[in-house]
């Protein structure tokens, strides 16, 4: 991955190579219980007891509720989702979106607590690892220069997840 080699001011970026859109950070988390609580934790903060349910959808709702408390995640940064869950057993994702979404995530979430009961597995893993984005934070209209390939971009997405295109060909 190419890395933004300096700011040049005036919203100019200079790259060695053509940008990257950057990727969001997926974690799995995998849960095997019949009841119980649950916390999660992330870059210090701990969420309150999550309270496990065999009904997908309420399960998916009270851990995405949570995390999204934490203020090292906050309202609309991360996206969970049913993976291969039946009855609140299986897998979800965790994606991280917006504010955390195209960049490497350097803490994973990690179990806190495992109150849960019956066979009581909880674990998470990082299934997809988070890749920054080129001069994430350039905001819309940036210049980015290629000092490789001798291209010009500009940024035509958001400053968050910036959409490198080659200068000439945007709409």
């Amino acid at each position: 991955m190419a890395a933004v080699e300096g700011r040049i001011g005036g919203g100019k970026y200079t790259n060695a190579g053509a940008p990257v859109a950057g990727t969001d950070e997926i974690q799995t988390l995998t849960i095997d219980a019949t009841g119980g609580t649950f916390k999660l934790s992330f870059e210090g903060f701990t969420t309150a007891a999550i309270s496990w349910s065999a009904t997908n959808s309420t399960l998916i709702a009270n851990i995405d509720a949570a995390l999204e408390l934490l203020p090292s995640i906050g309202t609309g940064n991360i996206t969970t989702a049913v993976a291969t869950m039946t009855a609140g057993v299986g897998t979800a994702t965790l994606t991280f979106v917006a504010s955390l979404g195209k960049k490497a995530i350097s803490t994973v979430i990690a179990v806190a607590n495992n109150s849960l009961t019956g066979t009581a597995t909880l674990s998470v893993a990082e299934t997809t690892p988070g890749v920054d984005a080129t001069a994430r934070g350039a905001g819309v209209g940036a210049l980015l220069i290629d000092s490789t390939n001798a291209k010009l971009y500009i940024n035509t997405g958001t400053a968050l997840a910036p959409t490198w295109t080659v200068v000439g060909t945007q709409s």
